[in-house]
């Protein structure tokens, strides 16, 4: 039960840090736009594509990688650019409008696409040699994936951290978070700030989609829904616009859907005898080994209870409007 506990933190760990890479990106915008971006998704989407071009041409992952980032930064500055600068400060219902439109643009584009290349709608994904295979350590086997989505996870987070803390840019994006017209009447160029913030919130979502794809196994237009769905999730329990409480809510998610599989069925591997029978006829009863199926339904229950109760999220902050 020991080995079964730490494999499972271990998966948990490794969802958590890919569910944070999701979630960062959505906040990032949001917080300095007030944007739910719900195209996030397909720029994941749009980099597995890359990276199954890339991969299938025979490059290596290191070679692959800057190209993957790079096409997924432009198409997100693209983004920025032509669909959402034009009606900055419409109605909300505009803008979110508006991000609907682009990721079906962009699913039904990479649709044509595949058709006029004679492609299948679903795609094997090639999984890089380097992702390929498992670590063993004495009885506890953890994909190779796993370890790099936690790794990099964390990196990356962290050069993220030090980004917005510690450079004139990255200051200017918290002050634009703050108040846009008092960031303009200091001098800062907002829409610099916000192209930034959407660079690096595609090349988030650049990582995350190739780490993603390679867990999937496949790839197809419309696998930028999940994706975003969980990295909304995750935002909303950390506190939506903000950073930290997208790690923090990435990993929650990560931690909270490993927890409900890693239950389902544990009764069926305590030994008989070594609890009371009536402890377990209550894990039989309660925990059934199909209650992994309930997953997505069980972190729902905890989201509506997370907004209950705390409604800015784990780390979020009251609107000044609510305030008062």
């Amino acid at each position: 039960m020991t080995e079964y506990a730490i494999q499972q933190v271990v998966n948990a760990l490794s969802a958590g840090s890919l569910y944070a890479l999701m979630a960062v990106g959505l906040a990032m915008v949001f917080g300095i736009l007030r944007l739910i971006n719900f195209a996030h998704g397909d720029l994941m989407m749009i980099a597995a594509y890359v990276a199954v071009f890339c991969i299938g041409a025979g490059l290596s992952l290191l070679v692959s990688l800057p190209i993957i980032v790079g096409a997924t930064v432009v198409v997100g500055l693209l983004m920025e650019r032509v669909a959402y600068r034009p009606i900055r400060g419409a109605p909300d219902v505009a803008v979110l409008l508006s991000s609907f439109a682009v990721g079906q643009i962009l699913q039904n584009g990479t649709l044509l696409a595949t058709r006029l290349v004679d492609k299948p709608q679903l795609i094997a994904f090639p999984s890089p040699e380097a992702l390929s295979g498992v670590v063993t350590l004495g009885t506890i086997t953890i994909p190779k994936v796993n370890v790099a989505s936690f790794v990099v996870g964390l990196l990356l987070l962290g050069l993220l951290t030090l980004f917005v803390t510690r450079t004139d840019l990255g200051l200017s994006m918290r002050a634009t978070a703050e108040d846009v017209p008092a960031a303009r009447l200091v001098g800062i160029n907002v829409n610099r700030v916000v192209a930034t913030a959407f660079a690096i919130g595609s090349a988030l979502a650049a990582v995350a989609g190739l780490l993603y794809s390679v867990q999937a196994g496949q790839i197809n237009p419309y696998m930028g829904f999940t994706p975003v769905l969980k990295a909304f999730i995750a935002a909303v329990i950390g506190g939506f616009g903000s950073i930290s409480g997208a790690v923090v809510g990435g990993f929650v998610l990560g931690f909270l859907e490993v927890l409900v599989t890693a239950l389902s069925g544990i009764g069926d591997l305590i030994p008989a005898g070594s609890v009371p029978p009536d402890v377990l006829g209550f894990l039989h009863q309660w925990l059934p080994a199909g209650l992994a199926s309930w997953r997505d339904a069980i972190v729902f229950v905890v989201l509506i209870v997370v907004l209950l109760v705390r409604p800015q999220g784990i780390l979020g902050r009251r609107d000044r409007t609510d305030e008062g």
